[in-house]
């Protein structure tokens, strides 16, 4: 009777450890994550290391994450459909990448003459941006969330000066999304090319001008050993937010708890790029003037009034997309309006009396 029990009780604790083994392997969820930035690359690429890192730390291991920079495992441009396809978990980049999928996505990003940093976190959060993100996602088996964002970036790297809507016309520009459509309608050549190319075609020629992000990201691509004159402000970028996007099929299997904890990462990130590139690029900005002469340049009333008519024609054209995209651009739009009436009130005005008070 005893041998009976022994014999018994070893099976049901073979049997129990036996299952217990694949439940272990079973507890930490693969997440493969894909970038449009190169590796190391301070700022966007780091920013995107961060959050990959701070992913698997918030969830204790539970989510495996591996980080892959762009072009390690498919191509920058190539992340959205990797995936969609469910052959990666999530990507980390700029959603008007894939505007050619679909206009709604550009405004998730930035649109010319559109939402700064503080405007679109508020319509995502409170505006119904967010809903409408989600909405557009489904028609893709995607769902993500803001995850960075670049503020106000820099009007772009010309070899020439920029004194009219003429000195534009014939340019080959470096100039994604609904910018590069605005630089189209005034007589530019947009080009779109990964950041990690940018360098090596405006030295070659292929390019005669870029925009890429700000002085501190731009200082990194050595864009001052290729162009002479950094214009200031940019138009087609106010705000850039950078995203996260995750296979939807995938997230739907990830416990509650680590969504939870994804969506607190991807948050945590969003202000923390914000700050990080306002702390940088002011220091940064003046190494490009006084170590490497860049001659800084504004464009004039003329231009920035031909950067604004051309906007609102490209936006209304990304508009009648579709019902869905009509829908977005309205609700970011009419953001642009109601926060921006405020902005103009209060951070637009305080700044531009506080530095002009100080002499900053």
């Amino acid at each position: 009777m005893k041998r009976r029990q022994f014999l018994t009780s070893a099976a049901v604790g073979t049997a129990a450890t036996t299952l217990a083994t694949p439940m272990l392997a079973q507890s930490r969820i693969e997440m493969n994550i894909v970038s449009t930035w190169p590796r190391d690359f301070p700022g966007l690429g780091t920013s995107a290391q961060r959050l990959a890192a701070r992913i698997e730390e918030l969830t204790e291991g539970r989510i495996a994450v591996q980080y892959f920079a762009a072009g390690e495992r498919v191509g920058a441009f190539d992340s959205f459909d990797e995936v969609a396809s469910g052959n990666s978990q999530a990507y980390i980049g700029a959603d008007y990448y894939w505007k050619g999928k679909h206009a709604g996505w550009s405004p998730f990003t930035a649109i010319p003459m559109g939402l700064t940093y503080t405007e679109i976190d508020a319509w995502m959060k409170f505006g119904g941006g967010q809903e409408l993100y989600e909405k557009l996602g489904d028609e893709f088996g995607v769902i993500g969330f803001p995850a960075g964002n670049t503020g106000v970036q820099m009007g772009g790297w010309f070899n020439k000066e920029i004194e009219s809507v003429d000195d534009i016309r014939g340019l080959k520009m470096r100039i994604p999304g609904l910018g590069g459509d605005v630089m189209a309608k005034l007589g530019a050549s947009p080009v779109s090319v990964p950041g990690g190319q940018i360098y090596e075609n405006l030295v070659s020629g292929a390019i005669d001008a870029t925009e890429w992000v700000g002085p501190w990201n731009d200082y990194f691509l050595k864009l001052y050993e290729a162009a002479k004159y950094y214009y200031w402000p940019g138009f087609h970028e106010p705000g850039s937010q950078l995203c996260m996007g995750m296979n939807k099929t995938w997230w739907s299997t990830v416990p509650a708890i680590d969504q939870t904890m994804i969506k607190i990462a991807c948050a945590e990130e969003n202000a923390l790029s914000m700050a990080e590139n306002n702390a940088n690029n002011g220091t940064y900005l003046n190494k490009l003037i006084d170590e490497y002469g860049v001659e800084l340049r504004e464009f004039n009333d003329d231009v920035y009034e031909a950067f604004g008519s051309a906007s609102a024609e490209v936006i209304e054209e990304a508009r009648d997309h579709s019902p869905l995209a009509a829908e977005i651009f309205d609700s970011h739009l009419k953001a642009r309006a109601d926060i921006g009436a405020w902005t103009a009130l209060s951070d637009a005005a305080y700044v531009n009396k506080r530095n002009r008070v100080l002499d900053i």
